[in-house]
C-alpha cells in the first residue's frame, strides 16, 4: 500500500513540495514548529480517507484548529514560489471541514491563475496540514530586503493577530528595517508597536540561522503565540533577488579605514560593471599608488585595491592610505588632504605619525618634481594612445593578450593624468589657502575666500571641456539659423535626428562630424567599459542637442556668458590664479585623453564580446562586461564556464539594483549603502554646500539622478544631480545654476560652471534627496547656499 502521510520529520527533500521540505528543515535546526503531517498526492487512492483519520487523532489530542496549506512539487522552490496561486484553508476543526478544505486545495492545482503563473501544466499536489498557532502576533521575515537586493538588510513585517491580514492586505503593518548589526534603519510602527526589541531580535536571530543553514537569503513566515512563544511556519528562497550586490567587491585595506565617494565620485559616477572595475578602477588604483611611491609613502606598488576599493558596484577612494602623503610632505597635513578630496575635514580620519623634517623636504621636492615635469609625458599621449590598435581578430585568445597590453598603456596614461592633476591641484589649494586666509586676517569668513578663489580660477582659456562646449554649441547654432533643418532635428527622434544630420552633406552636417571626430569619443561615464560614447550612442547626443536647441530659437534664451575675470590686487594671488586655470587646462586635455585610451579599450572588449558569442561561449556580446579580467582568460580558454556565465547574468541583474544606492560621504571599514527612507516633508529651507560658482539667482529645480533624467531639462532651470562630468556639460547653455552632492571647487561640474558664468553649489551632500522637480529655490553661490522658497511649484 502506498504511503498517504509522512510525518514532518520523514521528510528528506523536497519530494512533497517546497513548503514541506521548508518545515522539516526548521524543525531540524530546532526551531519551533507547529505539529502536523503532509499528506501525499491528494489526488491519489484513499489520501482523503487516510489523511481524514490522521486530522481525528491530531483533534482527539488537542491539535486543532488546524491550518490546510498546499505543498505542490515546485511551490516554494529557488526559482519559483508560487505565492498566492494555491489555495489555503485556516481554522479546521471538524472532519467535514477538513475533508472540505484538502478537496479545495486539490482543486487549485488546476486553477487557471496557477497555471499562468507556471507557464506549465498541473503539479502534483501534496497538502500540509499544521496546528494553528493562537496568535498574537504574525508576519513575515526576509532576510535580504527584496525591493533593494541587499543582503545586508533584514525586513520583518508584522501585524496583530493572523498573518493573513498581512497576506490579503486588510491591515497595515509594523514595517522594520535591520541593518547589518540587527539595528534599526527603518523603524515604522504604529502607536503601540506589535514586536518588542526582544522579539525583534529572536526573529532575527532565528531567521539568520536559517539563511546560514539554506545558504541563500529565505523568506520566512512566523507567529508568537499568547504566551509569547515564536513559531515558525514557513520557510522559502526568496526568488525574486537579482545576484548579490557585494560578490565582486574588492578586498578591504583594513578594518578601520576611511573610505569616501567624493572626488572619484565625479570621474566614475553611478555603479559600474565588473569589467570596468578590473580595468579602469585598476589603472586608478595603480596611478596613486605610484604617486605615493615617488613621495615615498609607500615603497612600490603592492597590490590592487589599495588606494581605491569597489563595493556594491561603486568605486570609492581610500583616505586613509592617502594620509600618508599628508604626512610626509612640508605645508600640508591631513585637514589640507581631506578638504582637497571633500571638501570638510574628515573627523574620522586619523593621521598618520609625522615624517622628519628633512625627509618631508625630500618628498615634497621629489613629489613637486614629478607633477611639474609632467610636460613631455602629457604630449606623448597622443603618440602613446596611438600606438594600440584595437583588436579586429577572430581569435579569442590573440585579443586578450592585445587588450592586457592596453591595459598596461592605459595604467600609464592614468598615471600621467594624476601628474597632470595633482599639478592643477597643488596651485588650486595654495590658492585657496592664501585667500582664506587673507579673509581671516580682514575680519571677512572663510566661504568668502574660498568664493574669491573660485572667481579667479574662472576664466582659464583653451581648456578641453569648454572648448568641446563651444564647438557643440556651435553645431547647434548652425541648425537654429536654418529654419527647416531646425524643425526637422526636432520633430524627430533623438537618435534619427543626429544620424538624419550627420549624413547630410550640409554646413550642419559637416560641423557636426568635424565634431565627432574629435570629441565623438567623450559622453557620460566616458571611463565605463560597457557605457557608449557620444558618437555610440546617437540618442543620447540627441536628446542634448535638442535640449540645446529650444534654448537657442528661444528669443529670451541665453548664450554662454563668460564673465570677465578681475586681475587680483596682489602679485603672487595674481600668479597663483595663473598657475590654477593653467592647471585647470592641463587636467582637462589629459583627461580627455585618458578617455580616448578608455574608449579604444571599451571597443576591444566590445569586440571580443562579439567573437565569444559568434563562437557559442557567451549567450549574448554584452556579457563580457560582467566578469573581471581574470574570470576573463578563463572565458577564452576551453574549460566549462557554464557556472561562470550564470554568475556574469546574476551581476547584470545586480547591476541596475546597485546603481540606485546611495552612500554617506565618507565610511569607516566597508561602505555600507544609506537605507533611504522616503522623505515626508523638508525640515527647514536651507542646504548648505560649498561655493564653486559666483552669483546668485532663483528658478525651478530639475533634479536629475541620471543623465538620463537631465534631457527634460527646461532653459532656465537649476539643475540638481548628484554630480556630473563631461557628458552632462551640453546642459550648462540651457541651465541657470548647478547644485550637486558632491564635489570640489575644481571638480568637472564647478569649472565649467564657472566658464559659463553659472552660480554652482557643490557638496551638499543631499540636495537630490531633499529637493523635488518643480521646487523653487534660490541658489547662493557666494556663500554655498541653496534656500528652498515658500511656495514650490509644478514643473512642466
Amino acid at each position: 500500500m502506498s504511503v498517504t502521510t509522512i510525518e514532518f520529520n520523514d521528510v528528506t527533500d523536497d519530494r512533497y513540495g517546497g513548503k514541506a521540505a521548508g518545515l522539516a528543515q526548521l524543525r531540524r535546526l530546532g526551531l519551533a514548529v507547529p505539529v502536523g503531517f503532509v499528506v501525499v498526492d491528494i489526488s491519489g487512492p484513499g489520501a482523503i480517507e487516510a489523511a481524514a483519520e490522521r486530522f481525528v487523532r491530531m483533534a482527539a489530542a488537542g491539535a486543532a484548529p488546524v491550518a490546510v496549506r498546499s505543498s505542490a512539487v515546485g511551490e516554494d522552490g529557488a526559482d519559483q514560489s508560487f505565492a498566492g496561486q494555491y489555495d489555503t484553508v485556516l481554522g479546521v476543526d471538524s472532519v467535514d471541514a477538513f475533508t472540505a478544505a484538502v478537496r479545495t486545495c486539490a482543486a487549485s492545482v488546476h486553477s487557471r491563475r496557477a497555471s499562468s503563473y507556471s507557464g506549465q501544466g498541473s503539479a502534483t499536489m501534496h497538502v500540509v496540514v499544521q496546528q494553528m498557532v493562537d496568535a498574537r502576533a504574525a508576519g513575515v521575515v526576509f532576510t535580504a530586503d527584496p525591493t533593494t537586493g541587499r543582503r545586508d538588510l533584514m525586513v520583518i513585517d508584522a501585524v496583530t493577530g493572523l498573518g493573513e491580514a498581512l497576506v490579503d492586505g486588510t491591515a497595515s503593518p509594523d514595517h522594520i528595517v535591520l541593518d547589518s548589526r540587527g539595528v534599526p534603519a527603518v523603524h515604522e510602527v504604529g502607536e503601540v508597536p506589535v514586536l518588542s526589541p526582544e522579539e525583534i531580535a529572536d526573529i532575527r536571530s532565528a531567521a539568520l540561522r536559517a539563511a546560514e543553514h539554506w545558504g541563500r537569503p529565505l523568506d520566512l513566515e512566523w507567529a508568537i503565540d499568547r504566551s509569547g512563544k515564536l513559531w515558525w511556519l514557513q520557510a522559502r528562497p526568496i526568488t525574486t533577488l537579482p545576484g548579490d550586490l557585494n560578490e565582486m567587491d574588492s578586498p578591504l585595506a583594513g578594518a578601520d579605514h576611511v573610505y569616501t565617494r567624493c572626488n572619484i565620485g565625479e570621474m566614475m559616477p553611478g555603479a559600474f560593471c565588473p569589467l570596468t572595475a578590473s580595468v579602469s578602477g585598476y589603472a586608478i588604483d595603480y596611478a596613486m599608488q605610484m604617486t605615493q611611491v615617488v613621495a615615498r609613502a609607500q615603497p612600490g606598488y603592492e597590490k590592487p585595491w589599495l588606494q581605491v576599493g569597489y563595493f556594491y558596484g561603486h568605486m570609492f577612494l581610500n583616505l586613509t592610505e592617502g594620509t600618508a602623503l599628508s604626512s610626509g610632505l612640508l605645508g600640508n597635513s591631513l585637514e589640507q588632504f581631506s578638504m582637497s578630496i571633500c571638501g570638510r575635514v574628515v573627523d574620522e580620519l586619523q593621521a598618520k605619525p609625522p615624517k622628519p623634517f628633512a625627509r618631508k623636504l625630500v618628498n615634497t621636492v621629489r613629489l613637486t618634481t614629478h607633477a611639474l615635469s609632467a610636460g613631455p609625458a602629457i604630449r606623448r599621449l597622443g603618440d602613446r594612445i596611438a600606438e594600440f590598435r584595437i583588436p579586429a581578430s577572430d581569435d579569442p585568445r590573440l585579443i586578450m593578450r592585445q587588450l592586457e597590453s592596453g591595459v598596461e598603456q592605459y595604467c600609464d596614461i592614468t598615471l600621467t593624468h594624476v601628474r597632470s592633476s595633482s599639478r592643477a591641484a597643488v596651485a588650486a589649494n595654495i590658492l585657496e589657502s592664501v585667500l582664506i586666509r587673507q579673509a581671516a586676517e580682514n575680519g571677512r569668513s572663510e566661504d568668502e575666500g574660498r568664493a574669491e578663489a573660485a572667481r579667479l580660477m574662472a576664466g582659464a582659456s583653451e581648456v578641453e571641456s569648454a572648448l568641446m562646449l563651444e564647438e557643440l554649441d556651435s553645431v547647434v547654432r548652425i541648425v537654429a539659423a536654418d529654419a527647416a533643418a531646425a524643425e526637422e532635428f526636432l520633430a524627430n527622434e533623438p537618435d534619427r535626428a543626429v544620424g538624419t544630420l550627420q549624413a547630410a552633406d550640409s554646413l550642419g552636417g559637416r560641423a557636426l562630424r568635424r565634431f565627432l571626430g574629435r570629441h565623438g569619443h567623450r559622453g557620460y561615464r566616458e571611463l565605463c567599459m560597457r557605457d557608449p560614447s557620444w558618437a555610440e550612442d546617437p540618442g543620447g547626443l540627441g536628446a542634448m542637442m535638442q535640449v540645446m536647441l529650444r534654448s537657442a530659437l528661444d528669443p529670451a534664451g541665453r548664450g554662454a556668458v563668460h564673465t570677465r575675470i578681475e586681475a587680483p590686487r596682489s602679485g603672487v594671488v595674481g600668479f597663483l590664479a595663473r598657475l590654477a586655470r593653467g592647471g585647470a587646462r592641463g587636467r582637462e586635455e589629459t583627461k580627455s585623453k585618458m578617455a580616448l585610451m578608455a574608449h579604444a579599450l571599451k571597443l576591444g572588449y566590445r569586440h571580443l564580446g562579439e567573437v565569444l558569442a559568434a563562437s557559442g561561449r557567451l549567450p549574448d556580446a554584452d556579457l563580457v562586461f560582467f566578469f573581471d579580467r581574470g574570470e576573463l582568460h578563463r572565458v577564452v580558454g576551453e574549460e566549462d564556464i557554464a557556472g561562470l556565465v550564470q554568475c556574469a547574468r546574476k551581476r547584470r541583474e545586480a547591476l541596475a539594483f546597485q546603481e540606485l544606492l546611495e552612500f554617506d560621504d565618507v565610511s569607516v571599514g566597508r561602505p555600507e549603502p544609506l537605507v533611504v527612507v522616503p522623505l515626508q516633508g523638508i525640515t527647514g529651507d536651507q542646504i548648505s554646500g560649498r561655493p564653486a560658482g559666483r552669483g546668485t539667482v532663483e528658478g525651478v529645480v530639475r533634479v536629475a539622478k541620471s543623465i538620463v533624467d537631465a534631457r527634460d531639462v527646461q532653459r532656465g532651470e537649476i539643475l540638481v544631480a548628484p554630480v556630473t562630468d563631461v557628458g552632462w556639460t551640453p546642459y550648462f547653455t540651457v541651465i541657470a545654476a548647478l547644485v550637486t552632492d558632491i564635489g570640489s571647487s575644481v571638480s568637472h561640474g564647478a569649472v565649467v560652471a564657472r566658464e559659463y558664468g553659472l552660480p554652482c553649489v557643490v557638496n551638499t551632500l543631499v540636495a537630490t534627496r531633499v529637493l523635488r522637480t518643480g521646487d523653487r529655490v534660490r541658489v547662493d553661490g557666494d556663500r554655498g547656499l541653496v534656500t528652498r522658497m515658500d511656495e514650490p511649484r509644478t514643473a512642466n
